[in-house]
């Protein structure tokens, strides 16, 4: 898949809510063409944010209940999470530049 992490149900505790660093998610789905068109982008911020902010997807069919959880209705959806709390949402495949604005408001 990539160089990101794989969020489930059992390591999302250990690897999200307890994440010294802030951790964004990106809720996808193997059916789902907007999640394959900012699959690259998120891959290019993984590199450019490595050692500051943890980067994961969660497949929203094989994980329901975080998706539900965190009340993901449409995806992509992005969530990122500071100190195991949502800190910022991205809903839809949105240029690079609007994730990076919104990951350097939560790393300030």
């Amino acid at each position: 898949m990539s160089n990101l992490l794989e969020i489930t149900e059992k390591n999302f505790e250990a690897e999200v809510t307890k994440s010294d660093v802030p951790v964004l998610i990106d809720f996808w789905a193997v059916w789902c063409g907007p999640c394959k068109a900012i699959a690259p982008i998120v891959e290019e911020l993984a590199t450019e944010y490595d050692g500051k902010v943890k980067f994961s997807k969660c497949d929203v069919d094989n994980n329901q209940q975080i998706a539900l959880n965190y009340g993901v209705r449409s995806i992509p959806t992005l969530i990122i999470f500071k100190g195991g709390e949502v800190a910022e949402q991205i809903i839809g495949a949105v240029p690079k530049q609007h994730i990076q604005s919104k990951i350097d408001e939560v790393l300030k």
